[in-house]
């Protein structure tokens, strides 16, 4: 069986070239969404061609930019070690995390509907392992033991998107991912946590 182009590894001067052109389409698309390949390709250093052989349109484009973003979300979400750290030292540092990737990716993760199967598995696995450390704060006590935790997941991400606004509108003095991650994490925890 022949592997198809997208499952066959890349070399790694070719997966420099993708990173690159996934990168630079992220900032042109989003100064202008309705930028063209070859307007990505010229912002990227790129021959068109280059482009148009690795995306075969700018559909294909924009999943593949979904899809890396994703991973680097879900890689953020990891290094944080959801599962095994205290959970209010997880969240904090997931929320920092999250903050901080996402605000780079504003563009492809800001996608209303992800068609690509990688977007759509990483979106799932974010998705549980947001819910799993919810779960994980519940069983600490840091948020009500009747919370509806799909509604706390809601309003977490609806924070972080606040955040990501916040830190995209405010130029130098805008607070960084840390200060945002412990605004995000005082007003969740605030609003769900035990009552006094």
């Amino acid at each position: 069986m022949t592997q198809t182009a997208k499952e066959r590894p890349l070399r790694a001067d070719a997966e420099r070239t993708v990173r690159n052109i996934l990168e630079v389409a992220e900032r042109v698309l989003a100064e202008d969404p309705t930028a063209s390949l070859g307007q990505i390709a010229a912002a990227a250093g790129v021959a068109r061609t280059t482009v148009h052989r690795r995306f075969a349109s700018r559909e294909a484009l924009v999943d593949a930019m979904a899809a890396h973003a994703f991973r680097q979300v879900e890689d953020a979400i990891d290094v944080a070690r959801p599962e095994t750290a205290p959970p209010m030292v997880a969240l904090h540092q997931i929320t920092a995390n999250v903050i901080q990737v996402k605000s780079g990716w504003r563009y492809a993760v800001g996608q209303p509907r992800l068609t690509d199967p990688d977007a759509v598995a990483a979106h799932d696995r974010i998705f549980a392992k947001c819910h799993l450390l919810l779960e994980r704060a519940q069983q600490a006590g840091l948020l009500r033991p009747d919370a509806d935790l799909g509604w706390a997941r809601r309003v977490y991400h609806a924070l972080i998107e606040q955040a990501i606004i916040e830190s995209a509108g405010g130029g130098e003095d805008a607070p960084g991912p840390d200060a945002l991650a412990s605004l995000v994490v005082d007003t969740l925890l605030g609003g769900l946590g035990p009552r006094g």
